[in-house]
């Protein structure tokens, strides 16, 4: 009989987006995107790895990774009339259109006129402005350290090491998912669809999901797991999925969004469980 495989998939279990109190961060830095209930939830994650490690056979864990120049940043952007863009300024091809804000270099408008009037017709998402957040190389970009700690005594005690998945370096679109860029470059690989992580997610017959935030990166990610997954896996169902739902928290403001995320992999069959009642 085949043994049962069990992955755990940890969506971008960040420093940027974890609300670490100050002691837990070194001086002069701070989460710049603190989700509220993330380092509890991270915590929690992270005694779970550590008292199911010879049950979990695999872990894959994703890094939002960008460049303080990003299509999603504030320094790229300003208004119509040259003041500062704020972050959580969400901004459409319509009020580009009209001169309401426009991207600094002037000669990057058609191109990203073309980013957004892609993005919008998706209906996913609009383009938000978020604080700099995971540059690559800064504090922020870490793993938080309970998880970066529990992960380093899984591979030793399992002897395989972890995946680490980067997504987000390119600064022409946004990269919630880890599988796919909301607008994938056809000319930069690393933005379009990952066949090779979505085979490797595949072989599980259980694939737990945790991570930051639920109301993005977590929802995307799984959203395209479920749309693409099935014509590369004969066979596979959404069944296999168990989001851990204490090991998730949404950004504020995006309540609505985590809910309906939970409810949609819900109705297309996947498993919502607590880390306590997964450990049972």
């Amino acid at each position: 009989m085949a043994t049962r495989t069990t992955q755990l998939l940890v969506i971008d279990p960040q420093n940027d987006f974890c609300d670490l109190p100050a002691s837990l961060c070194p001086a002069g830095s701070a989460p710049s995107l603190p989700v509220a209930g993330a380092h509890a939830d991270m915590q929690r994650l992270a005694d779970f790895i550590r008292a199911q490690a010879g049950q979990i056979d695999a872990i894959t864990v994703t890094l939002d990774s960008h460049h303080r120049f990003d299509i999603a940043h504030p320094g790229f952007w300003q208004t119509g009339a040259g003041a500062e863009v704020p972050p959580f300024t969400s901004i459409t091809a319509a009020q580009v259109r009209a001169g309401d804000f426009t991207p600094r270099d002037a000669a990057a408008l058609p191109r990203t006129l073309g980013y957004l009037d892609a993005l919008e017709a998706q209906g996913r998402y609009t383009l938000m402005v978020w604080p700099v957040h995971c540059e690559i190389g800064s504090w922020g970009h870490g793993i938080h350290a309970d998880v970066l700690a529990a992960c380093g005594d899984w591979q030793l005690q399992r002897q395989r090491a972890v995946h680490n998945v980067f997504k987000g370096t390119n600064p022409w679109t946004e990269h919630y998912s880890a599988i796919e860029a909301e607008v994938p470059d056809a000319d930069d690989p690393s933005t379009l669809l990952n066949t090779a992580l979505l085979r490797s997610l595949g072989q599980a017959d259980a694939l737990l999901i945790a991570g930051e935030a639920s109301s993005h990166c977590v929802r995307s990610t799984t959203e395209h797991i479920v749309q693409h997954l099935p014509r590369l896996v004969p066979g596979w169902q959404a069944s296999r999925i168990v989001l851990l739902t204490d090991g998730m928290s949404p950004v504020a403001g995006f309540e609505a969004q985590h809910q309906a995320f939970l409810d949609g992999m819900r109705a297309a069959g996947a498993q919502l469980k607590t880390i306590n009642e997964i450990s049972r």
